[in-house]
């Protein structure tokens, strides 16, 4: 179980924002940083935070990501090798994030298109960069009693349940899974414990996101998790405007490396 950092970019600056508001170029923001965004890869680099995330929260096409790209590149060239970067992630660029200094991409909006599972854009991607770097971001929401995979920032349900069975599917195409509980990202509520015994099952490593906002959640997390699943935390840290010191989550993550 270790902690896996974040830099989410908006609009060309690191932010923390409330998932579910995503619209564009505006959401509503917990957190925006008077630092740039190789800040925070120095500090995770120092703190030997290896497998974090860069998200590109803007729409691949837009001017604000092509701004969210530029900061990107700050951090991937201060921590090369240390970060994932996912946002508008498609066969045409994997390899240039990669080469950037990225040390896989995260996928979703083009894996997932009309609803449904594309797979042959997932084989494209395998054929571009080998499935060892490539990081399936399955965030999901719940319709009906069901978690469903959710696109487009996290706008546009699909019609693939997230469950074991999508996951077996996938496997044979990523290394890793990517999973914002988005309900509840950004609102530092407490944790979606049924989403983590989900994860607890899978065959593949899985990064858990959403309400963290104390050490005794990531407890929580250790045992629904049966131990085999990592967090990421955003708006509640201290270095984003929270009240969890970063110092903390990083002496609890080293500890429980250890074990």
């Amino acid at each position: 179980m270790r902690f896996r950092p974040c830099i989410d970019i908006h609009n060309g600056c690191v932010k923390q924002i409330v998932g579910s508001t995503l619209d564009g170029s505006n959401a509503t923001e917990n957190f925006k940083s008077a630092e740039s965004s190789d800040y925070y890869a120095d500090l995770y680099k120092k703190n030997g935070l290896y497998g974090g995330h860069i998200i590109l929260l803007n729409a691949q096409g837009t001017e604000e990501y092509e701004a969210d790209k530029k900061e990107a590149e700050k951090a991937l060239s201060t921590f090369y090798g240390g970060l994932q970067i996912g946002g508008g992630i498609t066969n045409r660029n994997a390899s240039e994030y990669l080469s950037l200094g990225a040390s896989h991409i995260i996928v979703t909006s083009y894996v997932f298109k009309d609803g449904k599972i594309n797979y042959d854009n997932l084989r494209k991607l395998n054929a571009e960069v080998g499935k060892e770097k490539i990081v399936l971001d399955l965030s999901c929401r719940k319709k009906n009693g069901k978690y469903y995979i959710v696109t487009d920032r996290w706008k546009k349900f699909t019609d693939v349940e997230f469950n074991k069975s999508t996951i077996e599917n996938l496997k044979n195409y990523c290394c890793e899974l990517l999973v914002h509980a988005v309900d509840i990202e950004g609102k530092r509520n407490g944790i979606d414990l049924e989403l983590v015994d989900i994860l607890s099952e899978s065959s593949l490593p899985a990064t858990y996101a959403g309400g963290i906002s104390s050490l005794n959640d990531l407890s929580l997390i250790k045992m629904h998790g049966k131990g085999r699943v990592d967090f990421t935390i955003g708006s509640a840290l201290d270095i984003f405007g929270g009240n969890l010191s970063f110092k903390d989550v990083c002496t609890y993550s080293l500890s429980e490396e250890k074990l």
